[in-house]
């Protein structure tokens, strides 16, 4: 009596090859066996009951295991779905990036200049620019002039607040300022505004300062002023 494990590859009960290259055998498959084999059993010799039972226990289990997988497919779409909308729903907001810098040297032992930007949220006032190091000790500061709210450019010559050449390795920004109110406010390098998002390879990713950057490198979302 043939199964559900044992039926790929094989022969029917008509004595015909069963083509099956991917030895997957789905319910109506196994009800058609089942049936098969019921109009040409012995007459003399029925087969036995217990063995019917047994196999019609395996259909249903067939069956369930079937309906759990389309309920899996419907739910992963409908999670995918729900994903591509929150991604969406980031364009006008702001992404959090890693706050790290790498200062490095050329062959001859020049440091190299670190370029960055920051997008300040309102119109600067005054304030400075702080560069940290490693252990958060406090490095570089760069003085902010009146200026306006929105992306700026700066440049680091990778010297101290001393005039001393800082050490090579990875450093974090910040930017503490006032704005034309006097309230003070802050940012830090890699904060940038949403500008659109893309889905390629079943990937999402986001439109930052001109760049699309993968969604899982996103560290925060958060609403700009």
């Amino acid at each position: 009596m043939a199964t559900i494990d044992s039926l790929n590859n094989s022969t029917t009960a008509l004595g015909t090859t069963a083509t099956n290259p991917d030895s997957i055998l789905g319910k109506d498959d196994f009800m058609k066996l089942l049936l098969t084999e019921l109009q040409h059993q012995d007459p003399t010799s029925p087969m036995d009951s217990d063995k019917i039972l047994s196999q019609t226990s395996q259909l249903a289990t067939l069956e369930a295991q079937e309906n759990t997988n389309k309920a899996l497919e419907q739910l992963t779409q409908s999670l995918k779905s729900s994903k591509d909308f929150a991604a969406v729903s980031t364009i006008g907001k702001f992404a959090r990036l890693e706050n790290k810098v790498n200062l490095t040297q050329d062959t001859k032992g020049n440091l190299n200049p670190v370029n960055f930007e920051l997008n300040f949220k309102e119109d600067i006032k005054d304030g400075q620019i702080e560069i940290y190091d490693e252990k958060n000790r406090l490095v570089k500061t760069i003085e902010l002039k009146e200026d306006t709210k929105g992306k700026h450019s700066f440049s680091w010559d990778g010297l101290n607040n001393a005039g001393e050449k800082a050490k090579t390795g990875t450093y974090s920004i910040y930017a503490n300022y006032y704005n034309q109110d006097g309230v003070k406010l802050s940012g830090e390098f890699g904060s940038y505004k949403v500008e659109s998002v893309k889905f390629e390879d079943e990937k999402t990713y986001l439109k930052l300062n001109g760049s699309f950057i993968p969604f899982d490198k996103i560290q925060e979302i958060y609403e700009g002023v």
